[in-house]
């Protein structure tokens, strides 16, 4: 079976650093590990392919923006014939501590614009969500200006190893499946 890893984000450099780019940067940690080079011949995505453990997988970063994030994923999803089943999306989540993940088999957006843009296009909630914690702001910051800012000391770290433990659930999934992965990295991050 064919794995879509979806990572969700803004391009260019002024979203790179960004809470909101989780996704992107665990897709491009994931593409380092399998050593997947992205094709550039898409100017709605980004895209490379490879294998783990005889499981073919599909990384895509797409180049819509965040709110148009279900127009990259049909497109790609259509022009190889794959059903909501065989895509799972990875990103930012503010009601989830920094440093935890979330693997979640379908249900409502929870408000991600990103995530309502993919059921708008596909028709469908019927996919794999893997969250990763960014927290929520303090109450003096408004939530866009949240996802968007670049965290630093201590919630930097606890983000990039909640990016890192993505990419292990990603490979979990792919290999033992959603049961196996929900059981192993839903459970609260150990200090």
């Amino acid at each position: 079976m064919v794995h879509l890893i979806v990572g969700l984000g803004n391009p260019g450099k002024k979203y790179e650093n960004s809470r909101h780019n989780t996704g992107f940067r665990v897709v491009e940690k994931l593409a380092r590990k399998l050593v997947i080079s992205p094709d550039y011949n898409n100017k709605y995505y980004l895209k490379g392919e490879g294998k783990w453990e005889d499981q073919e997988l599909t990384l895509v970063q797409p180049l819509t923006y965040m709110n148009r994030s279900g127009l990259a994923v049909a497109r790609i999803m259509k022009k190889n014939n794959l059903s909501p089943e065989h895509l799972v999306v990875v990103y930012d989540d503010m009601d989830i501590e920094p440093g935890r993940i979330k693997i979640k088999p379908g249900g409502s957006s929870g408000g991600h614009r990103g995530i309502n843009s993919i059921i708008d296009y596909l028709g469908s909630t019927d996919f794999v969500r893997i969250k990763i914690g960014i927290g929520r702001p303090p109450p003096w910051i408004e939530g866009p200006r949240h996802v968007l800012g670049k965290p630093g000391g201590e919630e930097k770290e606890d983000l990039e190893k909640g990016e890192d433990r993505a990419v292990q659930a990603v490979l979990e999934l792919v290999s033992g499946g959603l049961n196996q992965a929900m059981n192993k990295y839903n459970q609260p991050v150990d200090s």
